[in-house]
């Protein structure tokens, strides 16, 4: 296996501030805590181990045991619960939605980010311990977002109807899928694997929630991986304080929107990822979750009979913390208030809006994580990497939009030179002389000789574009074999990590696809990786 990578900024698919934030540009720092570096770690966990009680540890500790009481866990995911009792342990957490048989391949990504960058924190500080965990989304109501996949091109989908968080969904109808995902198989021994992994994933559990945790245990839990579900009324009792913060004082609005502004001054080409709401909170009941609303003295939940006086909504919320699910805002907040966690690893996204949130922490008086952009992978195989060399492809550029790429390798293949840059300079040497000309002798004819330049050097361009699709006729053969193996590896003009399936790859290369992946994945390697397997 081979292995190289690009910086980021070279890919074209990244956001200006990731760019800034990889360059720790002093200007983004105000909105972070620490960089990612094995040194910055030790004052992240000096600072996390102040604000962490050993009573929440207790209680994080009971809740885990009780989340896996449907699964098998490994020892070593056994052990790391445990140790999560010890104020010596730490955690390094990333996210994702429940998507179905872990949707595009940077689930995997994210997932062996944690592991490996627990790994390597282990070996830097070995008197502490540090826990990979997987925060599980199944509070999230965007079905659509989480009910497909690709395997090899073809959308392997999932039809029914959905209402409120993901994680109470029965599974009817997976049955079916399954039999649709399998009929695409080539019938070797991991593709019958991969048959029944979906199968015992999906068809022998109750709900989205425990088909997840199942499917992830199985994948990840041998590397010690925690699942943590956070749709849970012990660990939300922990968060009630803050709930209450929230309906007394919409802080999260507040300072959200402050920090809104103050990135909006470091640069207007940041975009902003997530606007705060007065009350960022959903009210959920069966089948139910929506957001809840203050109008005048009462609180509701849309589009149903629910409301509450302040003092009334308090008391639900003490006695049924579980009811109250937090949003995009707030579910940050969350993550953080009830584990012992240093690091937040995430994607460009996800990055760009946990810097929107530092402000916010602060007026909780909970650390700040550090942030981590995910790993990103480009996988080519044995097969592609030898046509990119027959087809004199630079690993670079590949990432070029389509029309450059193309461009570009007509240019490179072609036997005559398509570029007129030599011509247009000569042409504007020898307009140079008649500007001199003009200005010794006759100023006005400055804007006739001007015209005149901009007229022929239009003229050598229209020459060079017409030469260009000629070329591009005469060559099609072999732009089409080029066009069509850039296709296979940025599927749908994206990059591949944000389509494929795992599965595609662990049809061909089996349980060796995931241990490469862990060989070759480093989390602190902050550029683009291109692995040809």
């Amino acid at each position: 296996m081979l292995k190289s990578s690009i910086p980021f900024k070279e890919t074209n698919y990244f956001s200006n501030i990731i760019f800034d934030y990889l360059e720790v540009d002093p200007n983004l720092q105000k909105f972070f805590n620490r960089f990612p570096t094995l040194e910055n770690f030790k004052f992240q966990l000096e600072e996390k181990q102040q604000h962490f009680s050993s009573e929440k540890r207790e209680i994080l500790v009971n809740r885990l045991k009780h989340q896996y009481q449907t699964v098998e866990a490994s020892i070593l995911t056994k052990n790391n619960i445990d140790l999560l009792a010890d104020g010596k342990t730490f955690t390094v957490v990333t996210g994702h939605q429940l998507s179905l048989f872990t949707g595009p391949l940077y689930f995997w990504y994210k997932i062996i980010s944690v592991i490996n960058l627990s790994q390597k924190l282990s070996e830097e500080y070995p008197s502490y311990n540090f826990v990979p965990v997987y925060w599980m989304a199944t509070e999230d109501h965007d079905f659509a977002e989480i009910n497909h996949f690709r395997f090899e091109g073809k959308l392997i989908q999932w039809n029914r109807d959905s209402s409120g968080a993901v994680g109470h969904l029965p599974l009817d109808g997976l049955k079916e899928v399954a039999e649709v995902f399998s009929a695409h198989f080539n019938g070797n021994n991991n593709s019958k694997k991969l048959k029944e992994l979906f199968e015992k994933s999906y068809i022998e559990h109750s709900n989205l929630t425990e088909a997840t945790r199942y499917l992830v245990n199985e994948l990840f839990g041998e590397h010690g991986l925690v699942i943590v579900d956070g749709d849970d009324k012990g660990l939300k009792k922990l968060f009630v304080p803050n709930l209450i913060n929230e309906i007394e004082t919409g802080f999260s609005e507040k300072y959200v929107n402050n920090t809104n502004r103050k990135l909006e001054e470091v640069s207007q080409e940041y975009k902003i990822q997530v606007n705060p709401r007065e009350i960022n909170l959903f009210y959920v009941r069966e089948n139910y979750r929506d957001r809840i609303v203050q109008i005048e003295n009462k609180f509701s939940a849309i589009d149903s009979d629910w409301s509450w006086t302040e003092k009334e909504l308090k008391s639900e919320m003490e006695e049924y913390p579980e009811r109250f699910s937090p949003n995009v805002i707030l579910r940050p907040l969350y993550q953080e208030v009830i584990l012992p966690n240093l690091c937040y690893i995430g994607g460009g996204g996800e990055l760009a809006y946990w810097l929107q949130l530092k402000e916010m922490f602060e007026s909780q008086q909970v650390p700040f994580p550090v942030l981590l952009l995910r790993n990103s992978a480009l996988l080519i195989t044995e097969k592609q990497s030898s046509k990119l060399q027959k087809l004199d492809i630079k690993l670079n550029e590949l990432f070029l939009p389509q029309s450059e790429f193309k461009t570009l390798l007509a240019k490179k293949y072609s036997k005559i030179n398509i570029d007129f840059s030599q011509q247009k300079n000569y042409l504007k040497s020898q307009f140079k002389t008649l500007y001199d000309l003009a200005e010794q002798t006759d100023k006005s004819f400055i804007g006739a000789v001007a015209a005149q330049e901009k007229k022929q050097l239009n003229g050598l361009d229209h020459l060079e574009k017409r030469l260009l699709k000629a070329q591009k006729r005469k060559l099609a053969d072999k732009l089409d074999k080029a066009m069509d193996l850039k296709n296979q590896l940025f599927p749908n003009g994206s990059l591949q990590e944000r389509v494929s399936n795992f599965s595609e790859f662990y049809q061909e290369y089996g349980h060796d696809f995931k241990n490469q992946l862990l060989e070759n994945l480093d989390p602190l390697h902050q550029e683009f990786l291109i692995i040809e397997f």
